[in-house]
């Protein structure tokens, strides 16, 4: 690229809310810092209160490269270490990685390009699910099919266009100061829940299967579980946030707990043929983990169904079992003007 063009290319901040990341975040900020994007670039990650070596190999990457800063995240929430990475930050252009998200080469050039040809709010693509472990073979393939996922572009893939969420995403920095970043009582779904504030406010949120990050799966079933949950627990929070943003693909993993527990319970109970529903929905991963796990390790493909309940199930559980209270305590903090959100000092 020519010096003239290369100086028309805006500024870049990448921002990265990291916790307990030692396994995969030198390897993540390497990926962005060969990026090759010609316009400046600076990359701020918010430390959270971690246990392992992540704070030191923070501090590691800040002394071998100028373009890597940090900023401190006492809480170790999410969406509170992305705002203090956007406090914290100065360029026009905000790329949100993850502490274990591997950009793929040409992200930011082809994220900022779009930005400019859609005039787009947000622009992202899809969560490339890959794994290390053979669990972790099986989780990926779990997170990147529709039996798994349902019809979600940024998991599946799809053509490029309008869009509910996109994974990640890479914002103007107008726009989050406009609408005050991130909901910071939003633990989990924070992008869902930023995402339909843009759309309400008129923004344009752009997907496209040119961007890709890798992402690496929980190591474990109580981990994913976990992950799950928390996941059904905050959509539930959103959908009593934002009334109407609700749609079907969030309420079948809810819907396929209650018939497994019924059927259950039913069968036990009352005759034994009510076995059958929870007996369909056993049969149904199991005939759809042997489509989606070919071309897996006959151990991956073993764990696939493992993979694909433990996802349905908690997910479900969390939807269903979400406190009211959350939600109260979500509409209680809209207090400050969101200019505020992110002018505070870190």
């Amino acid at each position: 690229m020519n010096t003239k063009a290369a100086e028309e290319l805006p500024a870049v901040s990448v921002i990265m809310p990291v916790l307990n990341e030692e396994r995969h975040l030198r390897t993540a900020v390497r990926r962005i810092l060969d990026q090759e994007y010609a316009g400046p670039i600076e990359v701020v990650i918010a430390l959270g209160p971690s246990t392992d070596r992540t704070a030191e190999i923070a501090a590691e990457l800040v002394a071998e490269d100028p373009r890597v800063r940090t900023v401190q995240n006492p809480t170790g929430r999410t969406p509170a270490g992305l705002n203090a990475a956007i406090r914290g930050s100065r360029h026009p252009i905000v790329v949100r990685v993850d502490g274990h998200g591997l950009l793929t080469p040409g992200y930011i050039t082809t994220a900022v390009r779009l930005l400019g040809e859609m005039d787009a709010a947000n622009v992202g693509g899809i969560m490339h699910a890959e794994g290390e472990t053979e669990w972790e073979n099986a989780v990926a393939a779990a997170m990147t099919s529709k039996i798994g996922v349902g019809n979600a572009a940024f998991h599946t893939g799809g053509l490029a266009g309008p869009a509910d969420t996109v994974y990640l995403g890479v914002f103007r920095r107008e726009v989050l100061e406009r609408l005050g970043g991130y909901n910071e009582e939003f633990i989990r779904a924070q992008d869902w829940e930023l995402n339909y504030r843009i759309r309400q406010d008129g923004g344009l949120v752009w997907f496209t299967p040119q961007l890709k990050v890798t992402y690496r799966p929980r190591p474990s079933v109580r981990a994913l579980a976990k992950q799950y949950k928390d996941y059904g627990r905050w959509r539930r929070v959103v959908t009593r946030y934002h009334r109407g943003s609700v749609n079907m693909r969030y309420l079948a993993p809810p819907a396929a707990l209650a018939a497994v527990v019924l059927g259950l319970v039913l069968g036990v109970a009352v005759h034994p043929a009510f076995v059958a529903v929870p007996g369909a929905y056993l049969l149904g991963i199991v005939g759809g983990a042997a489509v989606e796990g070919r071309g897996l390790s006959f151990k991956a493909k073993a764990l696939l169904p493992v993979a694909l309940a433990t996802m349905h199930l908690s997910w479900g559980f969390g939807f269903l079992t979400s406190p009211r209270r959350l939600a109260r305590r979500v509409i209680a903090s809209v207090g400050p003007s969101s200019r505020d959100v992110l002018s505070r000092t870190s």
